[in-house]
């Protein structure tokens, strides 16, 4: 696939963050404080863990509260903000949603291209020392939000 016009892919960006910021706030925050369960649980034992073992606790802690099983729903939503449909029922298993060592990744295969939302909560940290993944923030409650749209 390649890149769509950077007006129509700016758009469809914007109209899914805003989607996520402004009707799905409950969503991002259960994000985030599962992140924080996980960031603190690993501080807690110093660990720099591998960022297979980041994702799955990420997945574990998610679906302990509920929220994995909320992200089909949101990336529908996502996907409607986008003024797009689905090709297919999503569900809270890839390829549509999948927990990695940056946090959890919503993707959908739509008419006109692919959709992959982000919601970024970790990120390498390279020092002295092994690399290890920590904690960020953003859009103001802990969940930093990428959408990619590509034709």
């Amino acid at each position: 696939m390649s890149p769509g016009t950077d007006s129509d892919a700016n758009s469809v960006s914007a109209a899914v963050a805003d989607f996520l910021r402004e009707e799905r706030p409950t969503l991002l925050a259960a994000v985030a404080d599962a992140a924080d369960a996980v960031a603190d649980r690993r501080s807690a034992t110093d660990s720099t863990a591998d960022g297979g073992d980041v994702a799955d606790e990420l997945e574990r802690e998610l679906r302990s509260r509920g929220v994995f099983e909320a992200f089909p729903d949101a990336l529908a939503g996502c996907v409607a903000a986008a003024g797009r449909t689905l090709r297919a029922t999503p569900v809270a298993a890839p390829p549509y949603v999948v927990s990695t060592s940056s946090g959890p990744v919503l993707r959908a295969t739509l008419s006109d291209g692919r959709l992959v939302v982000t919601l970024r909560v970790f990120e390498v940290e390279r020092g002295e020392s092994a690399p290890r993944y920590v904690r960020v923030g953003g859009d103001g409650v802990g969940v930093a939000v990428s959408v990619e749209f590509v034709r």
